[in-house]
């Protein structure tokens, strides 16, 4: 009996402890469970940016590239031989039409016009003789002959159309003198001049001494497709279409104009048609051959569905956008995008009005993802937004 206490202890001992055991795994490790669950953080919501569909009105540009060209051009040329002894503009001067710009030596053609007005003095002095002859001939009557008269008459008559000649030349005369003082046929501005003081110059030389372009107004020449040609042609209809000047890269207004002309036939090769624009240019911002981007406003599209261009994205399945519901969960919808310019984009089918589209934080979101929104900045350049 004494050697079976032990034994009975350790039996008790073992099985207390295998007791213990037991609900320590089964409730203690149930509790942990629980409690690790109870921790474990909920899915965190995708932070995005989102802006309003609107419908509003969406002006519709044609975007091109243009030359600027002065209103008009003038190459100044003499229009007589001889040296030139002045210049009387500056390059880069803007000039008025009449001013002078070269004077070329006027003696040998001084000299013409004097010697025309002798003749004609000359002329005259034998018409006033030959019709004194003619008076007194005419009054000898009977003694004077029928063809002494007849002469004298004849000879009145052609030192009368001599004097005509003389006026004539005499004109002639003074216009080559005039030539020589060379001006401004047009307002604009003065080039560089390509011939110097003291060089000879040519009526038959076809190397000008300036060029003259007029700025005020100018002009700009730009394409557009031909497949624009009826909205163009009839927006004109209603009036002057608005065109914008700006720099190549698109970032400066340079200035605003009407369009004037439709070129009258489309270049086939390249299926474009040319245009002509004219600015006031009262700034001097366009300069001929400046190049420079055009927008032509073709029409205006009334209560149009517009988005910024980030909410639309590109697969392979064509184009997206991503919209938050009531649940703020992302939904995917499918668009139709007609035109598009200025961060705006037109959307035809897929969005309405009213929704919410996510313009910033689309490479986290999938369809039914969990998203927290702010608003996207109004202003494109400003990157950032302003949590609702």
């Amino acid at each position: 009996m004494k050697k079976s206490r032990p034994i009975l202890w350790i039996l008790i001992i073992a099985a207390v402890a295998s007791a213990g055991y037991y609900g320590w795994q089964r409730f203690g490790s149930a509790g942990q469970t629980q409690t690790a669950q109870k921790a474990a953080p909920r899915p965190s919501a995708i932070p995005v940016s989102v802006a309003p569909v609107q419908k509003t009105d969406f002006p519709v540009y044609l975007t091109g590239l243009g030359t600027v060209q002065g209103f008009n051009t003038v190459q100044v040329r003499s229009r007589v031989d001889g040296q030139i002894i002045r210049l009387e503009f500056r390059e880069g001067q803007i000039v008025q039409q009449g001013d002078l710009l070269v004077s070329i030596d006027p003696r040998p053609y001084q000299a013409a016009l004097d010697q025309a007005k002798a003749k004609k003095a000359q002329d005259e002095a034998n018409l006033a003789n030959a019709n004194l002859e003619l008076q007194r001939a005419v009054k000898l009557g009977e003694f004077a002959t029928t063809q002494r008269v007849d002469t004298q008459r004849s000879t009145v008559a052609q030192l009368t159309a001599q004097i005509a000649a003389d006026e004539a030349a005499i004109a002639n005369a003074q216009t080559q003198l005039d030539y020589t003082q060379i001006k401004a046929p047009i307002t604009g501005v003065a080039g560089l001049r390509q011939v110097d003081i003291g060089n000879i110059v040519n009526a038959s030389t076809q190397t000008g001494i300036v060029t003259i372009s007029q700025v005020e107004p100018i002009t700009v020449i730009f394409t557009a497709p031909e497949d624009q040609l009826p909205y163009i042609s009839e927006g004109q209809k209603a009036g002057a279409l608005k065109v914008i000047a700006f720099t190549t890269d698109g970032k400066k207004t340079l200035a605003e104009g009407k369009l004037a002309v439709i070129n009258n036939q489309v270049d086939t090769t390249s299926g474009t048609i040319r245009l002509k624009a004219v600015f006031d240019n009262k700034d001097h911002a366009l300069w001929p051959g400046q190049s420079v981007s055009t927008r032509l406003l073709v029409r205006t599209l009334k209560d149009a569905t517009v988005v910024p261009d980030d909410a639309v994205q590109h697969s392979t399945n064509g184009l997206y956008a991503y919209t938050v519901n009531q649940d703020n969960k992302a939904e995917v919808h499918k668009v139709k995008v007609s035109y598009g310019i200025d961060g705006r984009s037109v959307i035809e089918e897929g969005l309405s009005p009213g929704q919410q589209v996510i313009v910033g934080g689309q490479f986290k979101v999938q369809p039914g993802s969990l998203v927290s929104t702010a608003v996207a900045s109004s202003d494109p350049a400003q990157s950032k937004v302003r949590q609702e």
